[in-house]
C-alpha cells in the first residue's frame, strides 16, 4: 500500500514490481483508491472453434426462439423489461476547471 505522493515519485518502481506479479495498493489519506496490478497476457494460440465445425452444432433450434416472461424473470432475476440500457453514465465527472489546452476561461 503507498499515498498517491510515493506512487507519483516511485512510479515506475512499482510498475517494475507489478510486471513481476505484485499487486499495488494507491492510497489517498491511507484509505484505498486504486490498485495497480498486472494485465492478463493477451491470447497468442488459435481459439478452440471445433464446436462451429458443421455436424458438431452443440445447441438445439430451441435456442433462437424467444423466452417467455417467466423464463425472461428466472434469467434477469427481477421484473421483466422491454428495453434496457447497457452503460451506466461514468460514476465522477470531469471538474470545470481542468479544460482542453488552448481555450480560455470567460
Amino acid at each position: 500500500m503507498v499515498n498517491i505522493a510515493d506512487a507519483k515519485a516511485k512510479l515506475s518502481e512499482y510498475i517494475e514490481a507489478v510486471s513481476k506479479g505484485e499487486a499495488v495498493v494507491i492510497c489517498r489519506h491511507n484509505r484505498p483508491v486504486a490498485e495497480l496490478r498486472p494485465i492478463e497476457p493477451a491470447r497468442v494460440g488459435p481459439r478452440d472453434l471445433t464446436p462451429m465445425f458443421p455436424g458438431e452444432t452443440f445447441m438445439t433450434d430451441a435456442f433462437f426462439e424467444p423466452m417467455s416472461a417467466e423464463e425472461l424473470e428466472e434469467w434477469e432475476g427481477s421484473e421483466v423489461f422491454a428495453a434496457r440500457v447497457a452503460e451506466r453514465s461514468p460514476a465522477y465527472t470531469p471538474s470545470p476547471a481542468r479544460r482542453a489546452k488552448g481555450k480560455r476561461r470567460r
